[in-house]
This record gives structure tokens, sequence and C-alpha cells, in this order.
């Protein structure tokens, strides 16, 4: 008998039996007419149960309003029900909306998230690759920009762990470790720059350059310099502009300092919508018009950059796919049997979109 079972069924019918309202397992075997072994399959999912049984039961549950004891399932399987999404930033519009698809898709698979924000430490997000440390979680859904996966291999425990981004040292111990789920950076850069390309805009900039070549903005970069290639250009390296932040100000500050030669470019490719919002906000206070001077495009396709004005041209992740692979990949892990070697880890790459919206429009003499 599993200590779900055996809580519910030493209750004499459930807590409601003893007139403290609570609703048991007894209740609901003795509403749904099957035994209180039928009840608990259904709940654990385990056992066989026919279809229409199961609907029954399951409807009973809904109207009594029945929950299991989840204490006596944790003490019996050693697990909490309980992920955790480490992100850099919770105020950020992307990692806030993923973590919003996330909670809903970890939900609906019996299991609630907390959210861990590392701001960029690396001391934050060594914590977070070793498992926190403790053993109030089942998994890990991990966005790291500080520290490489090959790093998060070398510290990590046994904890499930799942990794946001693409693996950018391929042959590492990160390699065999653990799991990636990403779009494709490079790909969706080139995308982008070539939609600008090809709608007349020859003189780019690229806004988000790091100084690491394995992190996010500089895979973006590479993309960029492969679209020009691809259109018998060259990137001018000195329109490769770093950004210390990917966030607004950033992008507002990094106008302000290019104004006296933007007349030489007519395209900026942001590495994310934030950047691009800022950059927006200092070209309009300055008199220069997008995207009949400049056009602007984004990466993220943030809420804020649908109604910006003009409203911003961006990369779009699929956010659905990226949460629902990254909790199905980390559930895999925590509900393998013990014995049992754990999943092969994968890259999985999901698909995104390129938005063209008012910011990028065709220069007049192209439409």
């Amino acid at each position: 008998m599993s200590a779900l079972e055996g809580e519910d069924a030493r209750a004499g019918g459930g807590a409601r039996g003893r007139g403290s309202g609570r609703v048991g397992i007894k209740d609901v075997a003795a509403e749904a007419g099957v035994s209180w072994k039928t009840v608990s399959n259904v709940v654990n999912g385990t056992g066989r149960v026919g279809d229409d049984t199961r609907a029954r039961v399951e409807e009973v549950i809904a109207t009594l309003g029945y929950r299991p004891n989840l204490a006596g399932r944790q003490l019996r399987s050693g697990r909490t029900s309980t992920l955790a999404l480490a992100v850099p930033w919770v105020h950020s519009p992307y990692f806030s909306a993923l973590a919003h698809i996330v909670i809903d898709v970890a939900g609906a698979r019996g299991y609630r998230v907390l959210i861990e924000e590392t701001r960029t430490v690396r001391e934050s997000e060594l914590a977070v690759a070793r498992g926190f440390e403790v053993q109030a979680i089942d998994g890990i859904i991990f966005s790291p920009l500080t520290i490489a996966p090959s790093e998060v291999a070398e510290v990590r425990g046994e904890t499930p762990m799942v990794l946001l981004g693409e693996r950018t040292d391929p042959g590492s111990p990160g390699d065999l470790r653990t799991d990636h789920v990403s779009i494709d950076n490079v790909l969706a850069a080139r995308e982008v720059t070539d939609h600008l390309l090809t709608s007349g805009r020859t003189r780019l900039a690229f806004l988000g350059a790091e100084p690491v070549d394995d992190r996010t903005g500089m895979l973006r970069v590479r993309g960029f310099r492969e679209a020009h290639e691809a259109s018998g250009r060259s990137a001018d390296p000195r329109w490769i502009l770093p950004a210390p932040q990917f966030s607004r100000q950033a992008g507002a500050t990094a106008v302000e300092e290019i104004l006296p030669r933007v007349d030489q470019i007519d395209g900026l490719v942001c590495a994310n919508d934030e950047l691009a919002l800022g950059a927006l906000y200092a070209l309009r206070l300055n008199g220069v018009r997008v995207p009949e001077d400049l056009a602007v495009t984004g990466w993220d396709n943030t809420e804020d950059g649908r109604f910006a004005n003009p409203s911003l041209t961006t990369v779009a992740p699929d956010l659905q796919a990226i949460a629902e692979t990254a909790v199905e990949r980390v559930v895999a892990q925590v509900r393998r049997p013990g014995a049992d070697a754990p999943p092969a880890p994968v890259d999985v790459v999901v698909p995104h979109r390129l938005l063209v919206r008012e910011s990028s429009r065709p220069p007049i003499s192209t439409l």
C-alpha cells in the first residue's frame, strides 16, 4: 500500500468522515461506485482503468474537490512535484512570458514551478548548476548567461536539468550530460538581415555584440555576417556594436553614441526587442525617422514591440514549443526508474518566425 493510499484509507473514508470537511479517497470511491484502489490508480496513473471508469472517477474528483495527500506521496516517492525555472531576469519581457508558459505546461503535468532569478551573477548560476544543493525540487530548467554548458556539466549533481540556449561547445563534457532547447539563432539572424538587405537596406549595423563568441549575441552576429556574405557583401566591423546589457537603456545609449554618424547606416538589427525599443525611443527624440531614414528590427516578439510606434519587426521564438519541450525533457528525467540509465541528452531546436512590421518597411524608392 502506498503512503497516499495508506493515509487516506486509515482515515476511515477520508477526513470528511471525521467531520472535518476534507474529502478522502473513500468518499470518491463511494460516490463513483468503485474501489478506493481504483481511485488511487486514477490519481497516480497506475494500473489498468477503463476509459469510462476513469472519466467517472475524474468527474467525481472534480465535483467533490478531492486532493490527494501530497505529503504522503512525497515521502513514498522521494519527489516534491516541484520544478525550478532559473532565468537571468524576471522583469525581462521574454523570460516573464516564458515563465508564464512553463508554469502552465508544468501544471498540466502535476508540477509546480519555483522561479529563481540569477541576475547574471556567476556564483548564482553555479549554485543553480549544482542543483541548489537542496532536495526541495525534482528538476531544473536553466537559462545560464555567465557560465558555459561545459561548466554546468563539471559542477552539476544528480538533479535532472535542461538548459535553454544552444550547446555552443560541442565535444565538451556538456555534450554528454545536459539537454538543450533553443532556436537556431544563426539562421534567424540570417533571415532578419536578409529581409533588410533584400528590401533595399544595404548599410546595416548590428547592436548587441558580446565579448564572448559562444554567447547569444555573437551567434546572432555570426548570422548577420553570413547573410552579408551570401549577398556578396561584407558586414562593416565598425558597425558591429556592443551592448553592456540587453536593455532599453542600453539601446537608447547606443543610439545617442552613434548619432553623429547615424546617417551612414539605413538599417539596425538589434539582438533583442528591449535594445530595439530603446533605440526607437532615442531615434524618435533625435528626429531620425523609422523606417523612412533607418529600419530597426528586434528579437523575441515581446508584447511591447507589437504595440510600439512604429510596431517592431522581430524574430519570434516558439515559446510554447520551448516550454513544452523543456518540461517534457526534465520530467522524463525525473520519472525514469531508478535502475534505468537516464535518457540520452539531446539538442532540440524549436521553430521561430520572422514577423515583419512597420519598423522595417522598405524605403519608398523600392515600393
